[in-house]
């Protein structure tokens, strides 16, 4: 870990700032919330920076958020990951950027260093019953109580992963995973964390839950440089379900995806394009 690292202490992923405004919008439009990441948010590539899954729960809440309306909700989630999450205080600005009456996209930077390192952003559609239509053909997977600890996640470092509560089906293997996660930690800490916010926080998960590739030495890295989320309804609960696929190119690029669910059935997709790179042997 490096020299620059500075974690925050708290039984969190995140702490507000309060020196700064908690959230709020100037002039043009603008909301601004400053947080200081603690160890729990530590990635398994490098020591010293963030992994992009709470990172994906904080932004998503703070989409959320904005001039919200309760007669709209988040439906995509699109994150581009434009550099180094580094692993210590942020700001967030977020902005409508393309207001209606019935749609909305709204989008979050995140500025570390005074340099954005993340862009996320939200659709936001309009909400009316559609119980008596509503229908999926994603396959249910089995819940939590028939999955078992599972070891593998053991090979990935860091404070993020450490955070975890990880358990597999029977049918989890490389490349093709079943499997559910949880962690006992709000995303900020002294705010309740809606439970969109906590399962979009755990859904870049899915990189290494059941990858194809070995990433020890002599293997390979699959870092991923985005993440889109397309969310058919609203998830509940604490537990996130991921029903992983992997692929990987001829040409050094890969592709994870996965079907999401709750304990209520899935409720949505995610994909992660990934950069496949070579880890040298150790001598």
């Amino acid at each position: 870990m490096t020299a620059e690292t500075r974690w925050a202490q708290a039984d969190a992923y995140y702490v507000r700032l309060k020196s700064q405004p908690a959230s709020g919008r100037d002039p043009d439009g603008v909301s601004r919330g400053v947080f200081h990441p603690t160890r729990h948010t530590q990635g398994a590539w490098r020591a010293d920076e963030q992994h992009m899954a709470p990172v994906g729960g904080l932004v998503a809440g703070e989409l959320q958020s904005h001039q919200r309306r309760e007669d709209l909700r988040v439906a995509r989630l699109s994150f581009e990951i434009l550099g180094t999450l580094h692993a210590e205080p942020f700001e967030v600005l977020t902005r409508t950027i393309r207001p209606g009456r019935t749609i909305e996209l709204v989008e979050s930077t995140m500025i570390s260093r005074g340099r954005p390192c993340l862009v996320g952003r939200a659709w936001r559609l309009a909400t009316l019953d559609t119980a008596e239509v509503s229908v999926h053909h994603d396959p249910a997977m089995r819940g939590p109580e028939a999955a078992d600890p599972y070891p593998g996640i053991s090979q990935w470092p860091g404070g993020y992963i450490e955070s975890l509560d990880v358990s597999a089906l029977p049918e989890h293997a490389p490349g093709q995973g079943q499997g559910w996660l949880t962690n006992p930690y709000p995303m900020i800490e002294g705010e309740t964390t809606d439970p969109m916010v906590k399962l979009i926080g755990m859904v870049d998960t899915a990189n290494g839950v059941a990858p194809a590739l070995d990433a020890g030495p002599g293997g390979h890295s699959f870092a991923n440089v985005d993440l889109q989320i397309h969310l058919h309804r609203l998830p509940a609960g604490e537990h996130l379900g991921l029903q992983t696929t992997s692929n990987v190119g001829p040409d050094g690029v890969g592709l994870t995806s996965a079907v999401l669910h709750d304990v209520h059935g899935p409720f949505g997709r995610s994909e992660q394009i990934q950069t496949i790179r070579r880890i040298p042997s150790t001598p």
